[in-house]
Protein backbone atom coordinates (compact mmCIF):
# COMPACT_ATOMS: atom_id res chain seq x y z
CA UNK A 1 0.00 0.00 0.00
CA UNK A 2 2.98 2.60 1.12
CA UNK A 3 4.38 1.87 -2.97
CA UNK A 4 1.25 2.28 -4.56
CA UNK A 5 0.57 5.68 -2.40
CA UNK A 6 3.90 6.64 -3.23
CA UNK A 7 3.66 6.24 -7.08
CA UNK A 8 0.14 8.20 -7.10
CA UNK A 9 2.09 11.17 -4.98
CA UNK A 10 4.26 11.24 -7.61
CA UNK A 11 2.17 11.41 -10.04
CA UNK A 12 -0.16 14.48 -8.29
CA UNK A 13 -2.56 12.18 -6.69
CA UNK A 14 -2.86 12.21 -2.68
CA UNK A 15 -4.85 9.37 -1.10
CA UNK A 16 -6.60 8.85 2.14
CA UNK A 17 -7.95 5.59 3.47
CA UNK A 18 -11.61 6.22 4.88
CA UNK A 19 -12.36 2.60 5.33
CA UNK A 20 -10.64 -0.02 4.33
CA UNK A 21 -12.02 -2.90 1.81
CA UNK A 22 -12.25 -6.18 1.77
CA UNK A 23 -10.36 -9.32 0.05
CA UNK A 24 -6.98 -9.36 -2.05
CA UNK A 25 -6.40 -6.33 -4.79
CA UNK A 26 -7.44 -6.86 -8.15
CA UNK A 27 -6.06 -7.41 -10.79
CA UNK A 28 -8.33 -4.60 -12.73
CA UNK A 29 -7.24 -6.32 -16.63
CA UNK A 30 -8.89 -4.17 -19.29
CA UNK A 31 -12.32 -4.45 -20.06
CA UNK A 32 -13.09 -4.72 -16.54
CA UNK A 33 -16.11 -3.02 -14.92
CA UNK A 34 -15.98 -1.18 -11.82
CA UNK A 35 -19.06 -0.01 -9.79
CA UNK A 36 -18.49 2.93 -7.62
CA UNK A 37 -20.25 5.81 -5.74
CA UNK A 38 -18.38 9.16 -5.69
CA UNK A 39 -18.29 13.00 -4.34
CA UNK A 40 -16.50 15.59 -6.16
CA UNK A 41 -15.44 18.56 -4.22
CA UNK A 42 -13.34 21.40 -4.30
CA UNK A 43 -10.56 21.45 -2.07
CA UNK A 44 -12.51 23.96 -0.04
CA UNK A 45 -15.27 21.34 0.94
CA UNK A 46 -17.87 22.94 -1.96
CA UNK A 47 -19.44 20.23 -3.40
CA UNK A 48 -19.86 19.52 -7.45
CA UNK A 49 -21.28 16.07 -7.73
CA UNK A 50 -22.35 13.40 -5.57
CA UNK A 51 -23.57 10.13 -7.10
CA UNK A 52 -26.15 9.14 -4.57
CA UNK A 53 -27.92 12.05 -5.09
CA UNK A 54 -27.51 13.29 -8.56
CA UNK A 55 -30.75 13.47 -10.61
CA UNK A 56 -32.31 12.93 -6.99
CA UNK A 57 -31.65 9.39 -7.30
CA UNK A 58 -29.02 7.22 -6.42
CA UNK A 59 -26.89 5.44 -9.31
CA UNK A 60 -23.36 4.10 -9.31
CA UNK A 61 -20.87 5.22 -11.74
CA UNK A 62 -20.04 2.23 -13.94
CA UNK A 63 -16.48 2.18 -15.81
CA UNK A 64 -14.75 0.26 -18.38
CA UNK A 65 -11.25 0.07 -17.55
CA UNK A 66 -9.22 0.55 -21.11
CA UNK A 67 -11.96 2.71 -22.82
CA UNK A 68 -10.26 5.45 -22.74
CA UNK A 69 -12.76 7.21 -20.42
CA UNK A 70 -12.27 11.05 -20.37
CA UNK A 71 -11.38 11.57 -17.01
CA UNK A 72 -8.13 8.51 -16.83
CA UNK A 73 -7.22 9.66 -13.56
CA UNK A 74 -10.44 8.26 -12.14
CA UNK A 75 -9.39 4.67 -14.01
CA UNK A 76 -6.10 5.00 -12.30
CA UNK A 77 -7.38 5.62 -8.63
CA UNK A 78 -10.20 2.84 -8.48
CA UNK A 79 -7.20 0.20 -9.45
CA UNK A 80 -5.55 1.25 -6.04
CA UNK A 81 -8.47 0.12 -4.13
CA UNK A 82 -10.21 -2.88 -2.78
CA UNK A 83 -14.36 -3.82 -2.70
CA UNK A 84 -15.82 -2.59 -0.40
CA UNK A 85 -12.92 0.39 -0.09
CA UNK A 86 -13.75 3.62 0.77
CA UNK A 87 -11.09 6.56 -0.23
CA UNK A 88 -10.03 10.27 -0.99
CA UNK A 89 -8.19 11.29 -3.65
CA UNK A 90 -6.87 14.68 -4.23
CA UNK A 91 -5.80 15.14 -7.78
CA UNK A 92 -3.86 17.98 -9.27
CA UNK A 93 -4.90 19.92 -12.16
CA UNK A 94 -3.48 18.20 -14.64
CA UNK A 95 -5.34 15.68 -13.40
CA UNK A 96 -8.98 17.04 -13.53
CA UNK A 97 -9.09 19.89 -16.56
CA UNK A 98 -11.60 18.03 -17.87
CA UNK A 99 -14.12 17.40 -15.24
CA UNK A 100 -16.14 19.88 -15.98
CA UNK A 101 -17.27 18.07 -19.83
CA UNK A 102 -17.21 14.80 -17.66
CA UNK A 103 -19.60 16.30 -15.28
CA UNK A 104 -21.83 17.79 -17.82
CA UNK A 105 -22.15 14.54 -19.45
CA UNK A 106 -22.72 12.83 -15.83
CA UNK A 107 -25.78 15.35 -15.06
CA UNK A 108 -27.64 14.91 -18.08
CA UNK A 109 -27.69 11.29 -17.73
CA UNK A 110 -28.90 11.12 -14.61
CA UNK A 111 -32.12 13.33 -15.73
CA UNK A 112 -32.22 11.47 -18.95
CA UNK A 113 -30.99 13.77 -21.51
CA UNK A 114 -28.74 13.32 -24.14
CA UNK A 115 -24.98 12.88 -22.36
CA UNK A 116 -23.27 15.12 -25.19
CA UNK A 117 -26.74 17.88 -25.18
CA UNK A 118 -24.70 21.13 -24.80
CA UNK A 119 -21.56 20.25 -25.98
CA UNK A 120 -19.42 21.55 -29.17
CA UNK A 121 -18.36 19.81 -31.94
CA UNK A 122 -14.70 19.98 -31.13
CA UNK A 123 -12.11 17.30 -29.19
CA UNK A 124 -12.75 18.20 -25.34
CA UNK A 125 -9.19 20.11 -24.96
CA UNK A 126 -10.87 23.04 -27.19
CA UNK A 127 -13.93 23.04 -24.95
CA UNK A 128 -11.71 23.75 -22.20
CA UNK A 129 -10.44 26.87 -23.82
CA UNK A 130 -13.52 28.08 -25.43
CA UNK A 131 -15.81 30.48 -23.71
CA UNK A 132 -19.09 27.91 -24.05
CA UNK A 133 -21.26 28.14 -21.40
CA UNK A 134 -21.89 24.30 -19.98
CA UNK A 135 -25.42 25.32 -18.35
CA UNK A 136 -23.96 25.08 -15.22
CA UNK A 137 -22.95 27.92 -13.49
CA UNK A 138 -20.41 25.64 -11.24
CA UNK A 139 -19.19 24.16 -14.22
CA UNK A 140 -18.81 27.09 -16.09
CA UNK A 141 -16.61 28.70 -12.79
CA UNK A 142 -14.90 25.14 -12.74
CA UNK A 143 -13.68 24.83 -16.70
CA UNK A 144 -12.92 28.94 -16.55
CA UNK A 145 -10.38 28.24 -13.48
CA UNK A 146 -8.95 24.95 -13.56
CA UNK A 147 -7.94 23.58 -9.97
CA UNK A 148 -7.50 20.49 -7.73
CA UNK A 149 -10.18 18.51 -6.80
CA UNK A 150 -10.79 15.83 -4.45
CA UNK A 151 -12.58 12.65 -5.37
CA UNK A 152 -14.12 10.27 -2.65
CA UNK A 153 -14.79 7.21 -3.86
CA UNK A 154 -16.35 3.93 -2.66
CA UNK A 155 -15.99 0.89 -4.76
CA UNK A 156 -18.99 -1.33 -4.99
CA UNK A 157 -17.59 -4.02 -7.13
CA UNK A 158 -15.37 -5.20 -9.74
CA UNK A 159 -16.45 -7.47 -12.19
CA UNK A 160 -13.90 -9.44 -15.03
CA UNK A 161 -14.03 -8.94 -18.54
CA UNK A 162 -16.55 -11.43 -19.99
CA UNK A 163 -18.95 -11.84 -17.25
CA UNK A 164 -21.18 -8.77 -18.17
CA UNK A 165 -22.65 -7.09 -21.02
CA UNK A 166 -21.11 -4.21 -22.66
CA UNK A 167 -23.78 -1.24 -22.75
CA UNK A 168 -23.94 1.13 -24.80
CA UNK A 169 -21.87 3.97 -23.71
CA UNK A 170 -18.87 1.61 -23.44
CA UNK A 171 -19.18 0.97 -26.64
CA UNK A 172 -16.63 1.37 -29.45
CA UNK A 173 -18.18 3.12 -31.97
CA UNK A 174 -18.22 0.17 -34.20
CA UNK A 175 -19.98 -1.56 -31.89
CA UNK A 176 -22.36 1.03 -31.32
CA UNK A 177 -22.99 1.22 -34.65
CA UNK A 178 -23.55 -2.63 -35.35
CA UNK A 179 -25.59 -2.68 -32.05
CA UNK A 180 -28.31 0.02 -33.14
CA UNK A 181 -30.26 -2.17 -35.48
CA UNK A 182 -30.61 -4.83 -32.43
CA UNK A 183 -31.71 -1.86 -30.45
CA UNK A 184 -33.91 -0.92 -32.12
CA UNK A 185 -35.36 -4.11 -32.78
CA UNK A 186 -36.09 -4.62 -29.06
CA UNK A 187 -38.04 -1.77 -28.66
CA UNK A 188 -40.12 -2.71 -31.45
CA UNK A 189 -40.43 -5.42 -29.47
CA UNK A 190 -41.33 -4.00 -26.39
CA UNK A 191 -43.71 -1.32 -27.93
CA UNK A 192 -45.69 -4.19 -29.00
CA UNK A 193 -46.06 -5.97 -26.39
CA UNK A 194 -47.14 -2.21 -24.38
CA UNK A 195 -44.46 -1.98 -22.65
CA UNK A 196 -43.78 1.85 -23.78
CA UNK A 197 -41.63 3.36 -21.02
CA UNK A 198 -39.18 0.66 -21.72
CA UNK A 199 -39.95 0.88 -25.51
CA UNK A 200 -38.76 4.40 -25.02
CA UNK A 201 -35.73 4.02 -23.11
CA UNK A 202 -34.70 1.19 -26.04
CA UNK A 203 -35.18 4.49 -28.71
CA UNK A 204 -33.66 6.82 -26.70
CA UNK A 205 -30.61 4.33 -25.89
CA UNK A 206 -29.93 4.06 -29.65
CA UNK A 207 -30.89 7.14 -30.94
CA UNK A 208 -27.93 8.69 -27.94
CA UNK A 209 -25.28 5.91 -29.91
CA UNK A 210 -25.98 7.84 -32.89
CA UNK A 211 -25.54 11.34 -32.05
CA UNK A 212 -22.70 10.10 -30.19
CA UNK A 213 -21.06 8.99 -33.75
CA UNK A 214 -22.84 11.89 -35.13
CA UNK A 215 -20.69 14.57 -33.38
CA UNK A 216 -17.46 13.23 -34.59
CA UNK A 217 -18.82 14.43 -37.82
CA UNK A 218 -18.88 17.62 -40.18
CA UNK A 219 -22.42 18.69 -40.12
CA UNK A 220 -23.63 18.05 -43.44
CA UNK A 221 -21.36 15.90 -44.49
CA UNK A 222 -22.54 12.74 -46.37
CA UNK A 223 -21.22 10.73 -42.64
CA UNK A 224 -23.74 13.31 -40.77
CA UNK A 225 -26.72 12.46 -43.51
CA UNK A 226 -26.86 8.95 -43.10
CA UNK A 227 -26.42 9.02 -39.54
CA UNK A 228 -29.27 11.83 -38.85
CA UNK A 229 -31.24 9.30 -41.68
CA UNK A 230 -30.89 6.60 -38.92
CA UNK A 231 -31.67 8.68 -36.19
CA UNK A 232 -35.29 10.10 -37.86
CA UNK A 233 -37.39 6.70 -37.61
CA UNK A 234 -36.07 5.90 -34.15
CA UNK A 235 -36.42 9.71 -33.15
CA UNK A 236 -40.64 9.48 -34.75
CA UNK A 237 -40.88 6.00 -32.69
CA UNK A 238 -39.58 7.87 -29.08
CA UNK A 239 -42.26 10.28 -29.89
CA UNK A 240 -45.17 7.98 -30.57
CA UNK A 241 -44.10 6.62 -26.98
CA UNK A 242 -43.74 9.64 -25.69
CA UNK A 243 -47.31 10.48 -27.38
CA UNK A 244 -48.48 7.68 -25.39
CA UNK A 245 -47.15 8.71 -22.26
CA UNK A 246 -48.99 12.37 -21.98
CA UNK A 247 -45.57 14.24 -22.53
CA UNK A 248 -46.76 15.91 -25.18
CA UNK A 249 -44.11 18.96 -24.90
CA UNK A 250 -41.51 17.09 -25.30
CA UNK A 251 -42.73 15.38 -28.71
CA UNK A 252 -43.61 19.18 -29.79
CA UNK A 253 -39.92 19.63 -29.14
CA UNK A 254 -38.26 16.52 -30.55
CA UNK A 255 -40.86 16.92 -34.24
CA UNK A 256 -40.38 21.19 -34.35
CA UNK A 257 -37.07 19.67 -34.68
CA UNK A 258 -37.17 17.01 -37.45
CA UNK A 259 -39.33 19.14 -39.49
CA UNK A 260 -37.18 22.19 -39.69
CA UNK A 261 -34.68 19.56 -41.41
CA UNK A 262 -37.05 17.41 -42.86
CA UNK A 263 -40.01 19.76 -44.20
CA UNK A 264 -41.79 17.15 -46.14
CA UNK A 265 -41.61 14.70 -42.65
CA UNK A 266 -45.44 14.21 -42.96
CA UNK A 267 -45.18 11.35 -39.98
CA UNK A 268 -43.44 14.47 -37.95
CA UNK A 269 -46.47 16.52 -39.00
CA UNK A 270 -48.82 14.27 -37.81
CA UNK A 271 -47.45 13.44 -34.13
CA UNK A 272 -46.77 16.78 -33.69
CA UNK A 273 -50.59 17.92 -34.28
CA UNK A 274 -51.54 15.47 -32.22
CA UNK A 275 -49.14 17.01 -29.37
CA UNK A 276 -50.54 20.19 -29.93
CA UNK A 277 -54.56 18.91 -29.91
CA UNK A 278 -53.54 17.27 -26.71
CA UNK A 279 -52.20 20.58 -25.28
CA UNK A 280 -55.43 22.64 -26.46
CA UNK A 281 -53.35 24.51 -29.06
CA UNK A 282 -56.15 23.99 -31.90
CA UNK A 283 -54.94 26.62 -34.52
CA UNK A 284 -51.89 24.80 -33.93
CA UNK A 285 -52.91 21.03 -34.67
CA UNK A 286 -55.47 22.21 -37.43
CA UNK A 287 -52.21 23.67 -39.63
CA UNK A 288 -50.64 20.52 -38.75
CA UNK A 289 -53.02 18.07 -39.98
CA UNK A 290 -53.73 20.21 -43.15
CA UNK A 291 -49.79 20.08 -43.74
CA UNK A 292 -50.08 15.97 -43.35
CA UNK A 293 -53.43 15.69 -46.32
CA UNK A 294 -50.99 17.95 -48.47
CA UNK A 295 -48.22 15.69 -48.16
CA UNK A 296 -50.29 12.43 -47.94
CA UNK A 297 -54.09 13.14 -48.65
CA UNK A 298 -54.22 8.97 -48.28
CA UNK A 299 -54.11 10.45 -44.11
CA UNK A 300 -57.40 12.02 -44.99
CA UNK A 301 -59.20 9.11 -42.67
CA UNK A 302 -57.10 9.38 -39.65
CA UNK A 303 -56.65 13.10 -39.94
CA UNK A 304 -60.66 13.51 -40.00
CA UNK A 305 -60.29 11.10 -37.03
CA UNK A 306 -57.55 13.42 -34.83
CA UNK A 307 -59.73 16.39 -35.74
CA UNK A 308 -63.09 14.69 -34.46
CA UNK A 309 -61.51 13.99 -31.32
CA UNK A 310 -60.17 17.40 -30.63
CA UNK A 311 -63.13 19.28 -31.52
CA UNK A 312 -65.24 17.00 -29.26
CA UNK A 313 -62.76 17.09 -26.46
CA UNK A 314 -62.70 21.20 -26.97
CA UNK A 315 -66.77 21.19 -26.50
CA UNK A 316 -66.63 18.86 -23.43
CA UNK A 317 -64.24 21.46 -21.91
CA UNK A 318 -66.83 24.25 -23.16
CA UNK A 319 -69.08 22.87 -21.59
CA UNK A 320 -67.61 22.16 -18.31
CA UNK A 321 -66.61 25.80 -18.22
CA UNK A 322 -69.83 27.08 -18.92
CA UNK A 323 -71.51 25.18 -16.10
CA UNK A 324 -68.37 26.16 -13.91
CA UNK A 325 -69.29 29.65 -14.71
CA UNK A 326 -72.77 29.20 -14.01
CA UNK A 327 -72.55 27.92 -10.77
CA UNK A 328 -70.51 31.15 -9.46
CA UNK A 329 -73.26 33.08 -10.02
CA UNK A 330 -76.08 31.14 -8.91
CA UNK A 331 -77.77 31.26 -5.37
CA UNK A 332 -77.92 27.70 -3.41
CA UNK A 333 -81.63 28.04 -3.69
CA UNK A 334 -81.51 27.41 -7.60
CA UNK A 335 -82.28 31.26 -8.10
CA UNK A 336 -79.63 33.69 -9.67
CA UNK A 337 -77.76 35.68 -7.45
CA UNK A 338 -78.42 39.65 -8.69
CA UNK A 339 -74.73 41.74 -9.17
CA UNK A 340 -72.97 43.05 -6.01
CA UNK A 341 -75.65 40.86 -4.09
CA UNK A 342 -74.52 38.09 -1.74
Amino acid sequence: MEEIALKLSADGVQKRVISAGKGELSSFLDGTKVRFHYRTSLCDGTLLDDSRTMGERSKPMELILGKKFKLPVWERVVTTMRVGEMAEFTCDVKHTALYPLVSQSLRNISVGKDPLEGQRHCCGIAQVHSHHSLGHADLDHLQANPQPLVFTIELLEVLPPGSFALETWAMTDEEKLEAVPHIHEEGNTLFKKGEIQAASEKYYNAIACLKNLQMKEQPGDVAWIKLDQMITPLLLNFCQCKLMLGQYYEVLEHCSSLINKYEDNVKAYFKRGKAHAAVWNEKEARTDFTKVLQLDPSLGPAVAKEIRAMEERIRVKEKEEKGRYRNLFTHPSGTATPAGMS
